[in-house]
């Protein structure tokens, strides 16, 4: 699908041919002398139209507008989030059969990440998942015209929604597809294709040389399969080299059995989302290729499956990770933070500004958040506060976690230096203490991403998330990098952030 950005304003948007027309009215709108804001102000007049967000009017071959539908559409205060919700209300007619071209007119001039939300809501309730579908019928709609009062001044925002929506919707294809056409060496594969987007490099290690970097853990939760593991990393450098790297871990268990400690048989079939982690770093890469802002990324994806064979892993083994801390395993349905924590020890080497690790790690974070915020988790305010303020402007929300040490209680074992599980309860945050027991040293956030990276039911799939979160946050710091470069030498070093394993979710920023 493409995207197309132009001034226009109503008067002018009458004569735009197209399926569908999308005039979108905020609270407030003054009508001038067109035909589209005379019917709107008769529409608003009659109370046959409202402005709460979602709320439309449908019209057939008006006189005098060239579009075959038009639709006044209410988007209440003309928040990025209000248009959201607008557009998305609209999904069924924005992707029938019969919208090739659709043109959306704002009424108003733009407030801030309206036309980054707007082209994201448009892809989001157009997309449609074909891989593996013999007859599947392919998006309808091919092109999109944003009309807006001033094109020059929403480029920027306009330019970063097209980005994201080819990061996301390269991650919801990884994500839907079954776990036999997305397998660790598909994935690879899929990894390798982003290393031809400027500033990309890709390599892929194998069981090898996973074996000869010492990462035990990560090997013992892919003996029970076939498939062999691969151990996936990836390079965008578009800054000097000796800028630290951002580090993002992605959780890539392409099809989670639970092992030996096997999962009940309803909805099993989900657990192919358990390599969205992954899915969502392949995505941010994708969107970078794009957008290329100067900085530097790494990405690292532990990928295999957890299966039941006679070579698997039981409750009971006790295996060594690359750090060199042994684990118990109590549970082998907690293989995630086993992956995780190999690679977690492996970016410790590239000396990482900040590492986050991505991964649908436990059912109790959805049983906390459900599907609206991700689960965040950090050992630096600083960064919790990035994380959370790039998830409100993408409309990617998250919500910090405790960390207090007293969860750390339950990973205690009488034959190891920690089990990998620590019971049912807390069990997100314990999840997460299990992982901090690898970050020595480094800034961490940790994101349990289980409640909101697909969904079930009727709309079953992958949304995508939270590569919108990640991308706002990479684009920050690359401002804050280029901005810190051309501000004046201080006086005196500033004091370093403090760290702190506390929190009670609030993300107010902590003095040093």
């Amino acid at each position: 699908m493409n995207f197309d950005l132009k001034t226009l304003e109503l008067a002018a948007a009458a004569a735009e041919k197209c399926d569908l027309l999308l005039v979108l009215i905020p609270e407030g709108f003054t009508p001038g002398q067109d035909a589209l804001s005379t019917l709107a102000a008769l529409a608003l007049k009659n109370g046959d139209l409202l402005l709460k967000a979602g709320k439309h009017l449908q019209l057939y071959q008006v006189p005098a507008v060239a579009a075959r539908r038009v639709i006044l559409l209410g988007v209440g205060d003309g928040t990025a989030r209000a248009v959201r919700q607008a557009l998305l209300a609209l999904g069924a007619e924005i992707k029938k059969p019969q919208t090739k071209r659709l043109v959306l007119c704002f009424a108003a001039a733009l407030k801030a990440g309206v036309a980054s939300a707007a082209v994201q809501a448009v892809a989001e309730a157009s997309y449609v998942y074909t891989t593996t579908k013999s007859k599947a019928e392919a998006r309808s709609l091919s092109r999109c015209v944003l009309g807006v009062s001033d094109a020059a001044e929403a480029r920027p925002g306009f330019d970063c929604g097209v980005a994201l929506v080819a990061g996301v919707e390269f991650a919801r294809e990884w994500s839907n597809r079954p776990a036999n056409h997305a397998t660790p060496s598909l994935l690879a594969d899929a990894a390798k294709t982003l290393g031809r987007l400027p500033h990309i490099q890709c390599k892929v290690h194998g069981p090898a040389q996973v074996r000869r970097l010492g990462m035990g853990a990560f090997v013992a939760v892919a003996r029970g399969s076939e498939q062999p593991l691969r151990f996936i990393e990836l390079r965008y450098s578009a800054a000097a080299k000796d800028q630290a790297p951002i580090v993002l871990v992605g959780k890539g268990i392409t099809f989670d059995s639970g092992g030996i400690s096997i999962k009940p048989a309803p909805e099993m079939d989900e657990m192919k989302f358990d390599m969205c982690g992954a899915a969502s770093v392949l995505g941010v890469f994708r969107a970078l290729g794009e957008l290329q802002p100067a900085i530097n990324v790494l990405g690292l994806i532990p990928a295999c499956e957890n299966l039941p064979d006679g070579r698997a892993i039981k409750p009971g083994d006790v295996v060594t990770s690359m750090s060199g801390q042994t684990i118990e395993i109590l549970n082998t349905d907690a293989e995630g933070r086993l992956i995780l924590c190999d690679a977690l020890t492996y970016a410790a080497r590239f000396k990482p500004a900040a590492v986050i690790d991505i991964a649908t790690l436990t059912g109790a974070c959805v049983v906390a958040l459900a599907g609206v915020r991700s689960g965040l988790f950090a050992n630096d305010d600083d960064l919790a506060v990035s994380l959370y303020e790039a998830g409100e402007a993408a409309l990617d929300p998250c919500w910090r976690m405790p960390l207090d040490d007293d969860y750390a209680d339950g990973l205690k074992s009488h034959f190891a230096d920690m089990g990998n599980t620590a019971g049912r309860s807390g069990g997100a945050i314990t999840a997460a203490k299990f992982l901090q027991k690898f970050v020595a040293g480094m800034r961490w956030a940790h994101l349990d991403i289980a409640g909101i990276a697909y969904k079930s039911g009727p709309a079953k799939g992958a949304t995508g998330r939270p590569v919108g979160l990640l991308v706002h946050y990479l684009l920050a710091q690359a401002e804050a990098m280029a901005m810190a470069q051309q501000a004046p030498v201080a006086p005196a070093a500033r004091p370093a952030a403090k760290r702190t394993g506390r929190s009670q979710g609030g993300l107010k920023r902590t003095a040093p």
